[in-house]
């Protein structure tokens, strides 16, 4: 039997590994990627010596993915997590505390966002549950248009834009509340009488479980004993053009016959690779957009002194050119360690890619230049280290549950064939991760 796994990312990789495991030695597994080197959107790099991430560096930690699949590799004892410091919102040329009780920004009452927005927003807020709602159970809406209806543009602007920035590298505008906030959705289908009331019901219940969890040696140790595990041909620099079906499965090029195929690639190469077998399916997959990102690394003095928080976001109604910084060495205890202190600078939203045309010294000048800006130290960097990700994350638009609803049924009569990836039900390494469990799960109920 022969199974081939197009796209090396952590959805690809999970699919492969989770193959192994049902299906033993008597399979032989190919992994196709277009890129280099493994990982997709996940990258883990040397920087003065140790191990950085350049992508993700952190995942949900609420979430229970991805901690299990470090139990099962044997490398549990890499998780760490965050030290417990808040970020900053950066506006009105003034760091703020990051808003709490609000639902990916949107606030649960006025108190939440006082100071960060004027006073006439805080009683518009304050009036919202006074004011009739319009909500049609089932459908969708952007966040942004949402939002500002309710709570005002400065909402939007200067708390939810910053959050919805750093998950899909988009904006509020370009976001659907279904796909994005599906509790949010569910509380307003089933009666919320506002949209504060709303989010207050939508809101997590308390929990000592940390928010966020972390790889002290970087991404770069889960992907290897992935990888090892799935003892799986990795074919990387290495293209999928065309899928076609035969009398007994699937002819990929330029791999050649195989029994099953599981799709674990950005959108705009599914849709390519589906053209020929579901011109419907490749439709419903193209028409999901992407954005474009990067990420500047800076490596600093180790006594920089650098802010007691997290991170700082920018609100998109400011003029710098960064939209958020990560202080890594104040967010993580194990890179407070190192000889050097950590920042990362990240650039780029959906409808404003302007950054990434730049050349890598005018990213690192307008990192240096922003950091100083917001923290008030004069920055130099002992080294940086520029990362691009062009066409890194889907955005999901109004109505993108539906798309993906009619995906799947698009896709359910190829026999043989599965779907994963970061488009289809949540962009986070431990979504990505359970797309690709979903898609082994999948072509193991067909072959069995």
């Amino acid at each position: 039997m022969r199974i081939a796994v197009v796209g090396g990312g952590i959805s690809g990789l999970v699919a492969a590994y989770r193959l192994r495991q049902a299906l033993g030695g008597g399979v032989e597994l190919v992994l196709v990627e277009a890129r280099e080197r493994v990982g997709g959107i996940l990258r883990t790099v040397e920087i003065a010596g140790e191990p950085v991430d350049l992508g993700a560096e952190a995942f949900v930690g609420r979430r229970r993915e991805i901690p299990e699949l470090m139990r099962e590799l044997g490398i549990e004892e890499q998780l760490v997590h965050p030290a417990g410091r808040r970020p900053l919102v950066w506006s009105g040329g003034v760091g703020h505390r990051l808003p709490e009780r609000t639902l990916m920004g949107i606030p649960a009452g006025a108190e939440s966002v006082s100071g960060l927005v004027d006073a006439e927003t805080v009683a518009r807020i304050a009036d919202e549950p006074n004011r009739p709602l319009e909500w049609k159970p089932g459908g969708d809406m952007s966040v942004g248009e949402l939002v500002a209806d309710r709570f005002g543009e400065q909402v939007v602007r200067r708390s939810v834009d910053p959050l919805l920035g750093g998950v899909y590298a988009g904006r509020a505008d370009s976001i659907g509340v279904r796909a994005a906030l599906p509790t949010l959705a569910a509380a307003l289908d089933t009666g919320a009488a506002s949209l504060t009331q709303a989010v207050a019901r939508a809101l997590p219940p308390p929990s000592d479980t940390p928010v966020f969890g972390g790889i002290r040696d970087g991404y770069g140790v889960l992907l290897e004993a992935l990888r090892t595990a799935a003892d799986v041909k990795v074919e990387t620099a290495t293209t999928a053009t065309r899928l076609t079906r035969t009398a007994t499965g699937w002819h990929l090029d330029p791999v050649g016959a195989v029994d099953a195929v599981i799709l674990a690639t950005p959108a705009p190469a599914t849709a390519t690779l589906l053209r020929e077998i579901s011109p419907a399916a490749a439709d419903l997959v193209a028409g999901i957009e992407l954005a474009s990102s990067a990420v500047v690394a800076l490596a600093l003095p180790r006594d920089a002194p650098l802010p007691d928080n997290s991170g700082i976001l920018v609100a998109t109604d400011e003029p710098l050119r960064a939209k958020a910084f990560t202080l890594s060495s104040r967010k993580w205890p194990h890179l407070a360690a190192r000889d050097v202190a950590l920042v990362r600078a990240s650039f780029g939203r959906f409808g404003n890619d302007t950054p990434l045309g730049w050349s890598d010294s005018d990213l690192v000048t307008a990192a240096v230049e922003d950091l100083t800006t917001v923290t008030g130290i004069e920055i130099t960097p002992l080294t940086a280290v520029v990362q691009r990700w062009p066409n890194g994350l889907p955005q999901y638009a109004p109505g993108h549950t539906t798309r993906i609803a009619e995906l799947r049924s698009a896709t359910s009569d190829l026999p043989a064939l599965a779907l994963a990836g970061s488009y289809l039900n949540g962009v986070g390494v431990p979504a990505c991760a359970a797309s690709g469990t979903a898609a082994a799960r999948r072509i193991l109920e067909h072959l069995t």
